[in-house]
């Protein structure tokens, strides 16, 4: 019998369940501490009205708090027709073990409205935005130091703006309101490097990944990032900044992007700057004048390639194309693209996963940022930077003045001296914080992965080490 037979197709939810049994079953948590982590711990559903286009429409919207081991909790907010109670409490409980992982200080929330953003004008979406986040702000679902929503699927910096503001008209005395919300423009009480964390932060996973000659040499590869073939799965504001950042900064080629309305192919590599403004001004890569282009971009999933990055949807990698991939090493840009039942076969298959996890959590690790900036009420590197290069230049003079006395015999580098007084702005401490998460969480899923003959693959490593910290808090809180 085939594996697809012995496997039937769970849903996303059942694939985020099955995927914690798995982990909890090399565990050794107390009796009762493992349903009490499993659990999510309350849902809130709203139905409201808005009156657009000369009659009142209903919408439906969600916000889940899955564990409050750790508070606030934090986890986006996405606007799409699909969302479900389902869906959302599953992306719950990922914010939980993912924020325990990279050691961020939260518990798991997500949140969810059932809307086509496409459907309405600006202003229309706005008022839809607002009273949505009225219904969640009075009930606390909301708050600097109780619920901390994000940026997801079909929201962004503008929505961020909106929710914060209309908190902010709700509590006008809350002197921390910018920190209710994070994702936000920088002129809004953002933070640098916020757009691009999530794909920012699947480079610095990749770029760990490959520092360890065991894991490249399971993964059927060798060498560095540089030359490897790359497939993006959704050219979104993930999927483009990995895409950029691994073209431009290590030299990767990325062969085939695939969007909605099919896929473009060209194995000398495509240019993704060109194909980002083609979808910006076209809405989708049809007709895109330099590449092979697939009605049925799905195909291109199953395309040779070292890398490949499914940056959008989940489920896009299940029981109907796993036996087919052909790809080395799949990282998890998006929440779930490999259902449990792909994960067993793609794993047989000896198929490297970095799992979502790990690897999309760039986003909230820089959220985090956001936040203490929020509440500390001044951005990094202020304070620190011109004594930085104060301190700098005094090392530079000491040089100049030993070449002078040497009598030229060595001389600095053209531009070191540049590049060495410049202290570093809010962008560069915001990228290093985020390399040194995404560093020190992939060590911590490498010591369990390499050292525990029980566990084989990374995914598993990553959920006992985001339980067990979870289960720490829980233990010191006397359960």
């Amino acid at each position: 019998m085939s594996v697809q037979g012995q496997i039937q197709e769970p849903t996303f939810r059942q694939s985020v369940d099955l995927m914690f049994n798995r982990a909890v079953g090399l565990m050794d948590l107390a009796p009762g501490l493992e349903e009490k982590i499993r659990v999510c711990n309350a849902t809130y559903t709203v139905r409201f009205g808005v009156r657009l286009r000369g009659q009142i429409q209903t919408f439906t919207g969600y916000r889940s708090v899955h564990s409050e081991h750790m508070e606030p909790v934090k986890g986006g907010i996405r606007y799409a027709m699909s969302v479900n109670q389902d869906e959302v409490e599953a992306l719950a409980a990922l914010m939980t073990y993912k924020c325990a992982l990279v050691e961020a200080p939260f518990g798991g929330s997500k949140g969810g409205l059932c809307v086509d953003p496409r459907e309405w004008e600006e202003h229309e979406l706005e008022q839809i935005t607002r009273r949505f986040a009225y219904e969640l702000a009075k009930r606390d679902l909301i708050h600097p130091a109780q619920n901390v929503p994000a940026p997801d699927m079909g929201t962004g910096e503008r929505e961020m703006a909106w929710i914060a503001d209309q908190y902010r008209r709700m509590n006008t005395t809350d002197i921390n309101a910018a920190a209710c919300v994070t994702g936000k423009p920088t002129n809004a009480g953002g933070i640098q490097g916020r757009v691009e964390a999530t794909g920012r932060g699947v480079q610095y996973a990749l770029r760990e990944f490959f520092r360890e000659a065991r894991d490249v040499a399971a993964a059927n590869m060798s060498g560095t990032l540089e030359g490897k073939t790359v497939i993006v799965q959704g050219l979104g504001n993930v999927g483009y900044h990995a895409a950029h950042f691994l073209q431009s900064e290590d030299g990767c080629t990325i062969k085939a992007i695939i969007e909605h309305d099919g896929a473009l192919l060209d194995h000398r590599g495509l240019d993704v700057e060109k194909v980002r403004e083609w979808i910006n001004k076209h809405g989708g890569v049809t007709g895109y004048p330099d590449a092979r282009h697939f009605e049925d971009g799905s195909m291109l999933l199953e395309e040779e390639c070292d890398i490949l990055i499914p940056a959008a949807m989940e489920a896009v990698i299940n029981l109907s194309n796993a036996e087919n991939i052909k790809a080395k090493l799949i990282i998890e840009a998006a929440n779930g693209p490999i259902t449990a039942g792909a994960d067993t076969i793609l794993r047989e298959k000896g198929v490297m996963i970095i799992p979502d996890l790990y690897a999309n959590a760039g986003g909230v690790t820089v959220s985090y940022f956001e936040w203490v900036k929020n509440l500390s009420h001044i951005r990094f590197g202020r304070m620190q930077r011109r004594q930085e290069e104060a301190r700098h230049e005094l090392i530079v003079k000491e040089l100049e003045r030993l070449d002078r006395y040497l009598g030229n015999a060595w001389t600095l580098s053209p531009d070191f001296k540049t590049k060495y007084l410049r202290g570093a702005d809010e962008l560069e401490l915001v990228r290093s914080g985020l390399d040194d998460t995404m560093r020190g969480a992939f060590e911590s899923m490498r010591a369990i992965y390499h050292n525990r003959a029980d566990v084989t693959d990374y995914r598993t490593a990553a959920y006992i080490v985001g339980i067990e910290r979870v289960a720490a808090s829980y233990r010191a809180k006397g359960l």
